[in-house]
């Protein structure tokens, strides 16, 4: 068995499991969480033998959640080093062209889930010494992003969330870290925008702004859970977007602004 354990949500594909691949070859047990199961298959095809363990979880579903924060226990001996709370959905448009559903869904995976799993993955984070959560945020968490503003919401949701757990949960030696990418070579970039035919990567392209390797996020995420830093910013756009938002709001809003124009 080995010393330390991280259960992934989102393991099927992406930043999962990039950082499922990066963990486990430092020789972390890894659990992998997520509705893809044969993604999950893929995901373990790359992870030492005997040192992970699969599970089908819906995040949205807080009786799931019990069940597989309690499986993962028996594999680990109630040991539970990291939660990565990756999960998540880029949908994305005009707020007045979204659905009901799309709007109910991203809030439900974005921002839901990783509050339910870490209600749910509580106990064990207590029991295991200096453990960590680890969220995935994002650049649209930094400053609102027009023609996004639902994923931006969530975003800066776990943001917060992020925040305040890492004061709350301080007494029961847990820590509480987010990572936030900018645009990441995964396949949310496919996904695509509501009203229209483009997808989100065809969204970057046009605004001549860079897709940061996926795996430069599994490094930051390793970085971040050994490290001091509240958030981790990955990506030149991330970076370029906090100094903006710090140092000159007022311009940042103003350029954002000029970016968008309103349909004809």
């Amino acid at each position: 068995m080995a010393d330390k354990s991280i259960f992934i949500t989102g393991g099927a594909s992406g930043i999962g499991r990039a950082v499922a691949h990066y963990f486990g070859e430092r020789g972390w047990f890894v659990g992998l969480a997520d509705i893809n199961e044969p993604g999950m298959e893929e995901t373990a095809a790359g992870l030492p033998a005997g040192q992970f363990s699969i599970h089908r979880l819906d995040v949205t579903d807080r009786e799931q959640w019990k069940q597989v924060v309690a499986a993962f226990g028996e594999r680990t001996g109630g040991r539970m080093d990291v939660l990565f709370n990756n999960a998540g959905i880029g949908l994305g448009g005009p707020l007045q062209e979204m659905t009901d559903d799309e709007i109910d869904r991203s809030i439900a995976i974005n921002f839901t889930g990783v509050v339910s799993g870490t209600r749910a993955a509580f106990e064990m984070l207590r029991d295991t010494p200096d453990s960590c959560i680890l969220n995935t945020s994002s650049a649209a968490g930094i400053y609102g992003a027009a023609g996004l503003v639902v994923y931006s919401g969530t975003k800066f949701a776990v943001r917060a969330l992020t925040e305040g757990l890492d004061i709350e949960f301080k007494p029961y030696g847990i820590r509480s870290r987010a990572l936030m990418p900018s645009f990441i070579e995964t396949p949310i970039l496919d996904g695509g925008l509501t009203g229209g035919n483009s997808s989100v990567r065809d969204m970057i392209a046009e605004a001549g702004m860079e897709i940061t390797p996926v795996s430069a996020v599994a490094e930051a995420a390793w970085e971040a859970v050994h490290g001091e830093k509240l958030h981790t910013t990955v990506g030149k756009t991330a970076k370029k977007l906090a100094f903006a938002a710090r140092w000159m709001p007022g311009r940042l809003r103003k350029s954002l602004g000029m970016a968008r124009t309103v349909p004809e």
